[in-house]
């Protein structure tokens, strides 16, 4: 089985830096599991890491794709497991650092995907549930047929994503059945690979406190207009790249010429709330090693921590 590490954990954390400490102590190349930073002219909204930042270390799955691009989990599993090969092939140890739980989990566990493949009829309820979407607005009550159906993705689908929304609504109505239950049967299989699972962590309120700071940060390195440039290159609401967190807010206040000091306070609110959804994923996922950045669980029997040097220590002392 080959190896690799995993550093992932709620956005904001702090995972870029860790990383790149990481990989340099373990010889590793390190590819993203980011949804967002894998799109050409992504910068600022998504808080990608710098040629500078990378301090030499190899990176993959950054800036690969046009913003029109379809890229899900299933493309992400299909590269980063021929990334893992190359990296392994050369002597070096892959690390996946990034903060989407269900890409890490497809890439453990080589999640089959085939089922949720459908035909031309299928794809027509699809099509019926977007133009509902497109000619009413209503997501509330498309939110709440998930909740009937299928609670439990209903608990970690932000209704406003209605992209993740309409996909559980149609595998209900393809299969008959919840799709959190087909996630769930394929979290029980084995990992195909030799991993340690690293999950940072830190106090909510200090967590919270570092997203609004990040946000500000955004706004002040121009994210307006890094999201006006994407709308006049022929960016729509309709890419999955512009459904992220920070660009749809910004979009849609320039789009609505409404108060963009408004769309901020709603990116942050967003993103404490995304930031909560990905806990709660960690916290379903098997084989993790938790590593909370203000003090380590008392599971460890250790002294508390301030600093990313001891966390990286504990890190290269439990991994191979």
């Amino acid at each position: 089985m080959k190896k690799l590490i995993v550093l992932t954990g709620p956005t904001a954390v702090g995972k870029t830096d860790l990383s790149i400490s990481l990989a340099k102590k373990m010889n590793g190349e390190i590819i993203s599991a980011d949804s967002i930073q894998v799109y050409r002219g992504f910068d600022i909204g998504s808080a990608k890491i710098t040629k500078e930042e990378m301090q030499g270390v190899p990176h993959h799955l950054i800036d690969c794709y046009d913003p029109s691009f379809p890229f899900d989990v299933t493309v992400f599993k299909n590269e980063a497991k021929s990334l893992v090969d190359e990296i392994t092939s050369r002597g070096h140890m892959p690390i996946i650092a990034g903060g989407t739980g269900f890409y890490i989990q497809a890439l453990l566990y080589d999640v089959d995907f085939s089922d949720e493949e459908s035909d031309s009829n299928d794809r027509e309820y699809r099509r019926e549930l977007e133009e509902y979407l497109e000619k009413t607005g209503d997501i509330e009550k498309l939110y709440d047929e998930l909740k009937l159906v299928d609670p439990a993705s209903a608990e970690i689908i932000h209704k406003n994503n209605h992209r993740k929304v309409i996909r559980a609504l149609e595998y209900y109505h393809i299969h008959g059945k919840p799709i959190s239950e087909h996630n769930a049967a394929e979290r029980q299989k084995k990992s195909v690979y030799d991993s340690r699972y690293f999950v940072l962590s830190m106090n909510r309120d200090r967590l919270y406190s570092r997203i609004n700071k990040r946000v500000d940060i955004m706004k002040e390195a121009g994210l307006v207009d890094e999201v006006r440039g994407l709308m006049e290159a022929g960016c729509t609401l309709e890419m999955n790249s512009m459904q992220a967190i920070g660009y749809k807010e910004i979009y849609a206040a320039l789009r609505d010429n409404t108060s963009l000091d408004d769309a901020f306070e709603q990116i942050k609110l967003n993103t404490r709330h995304f930031a909560k959804r990905q806990m709660t994923w960690f916290r379903r996922e098997k084989d993790v090693i938790w590593l909370d950045k203000d003090v380590f669980s008392e599971d460890y029997n250790l002294e508390p921590v301030e600093t990313d040097e001891n966390i990286l220590e504990y890190i290269i002392k439990h991994s191979f």
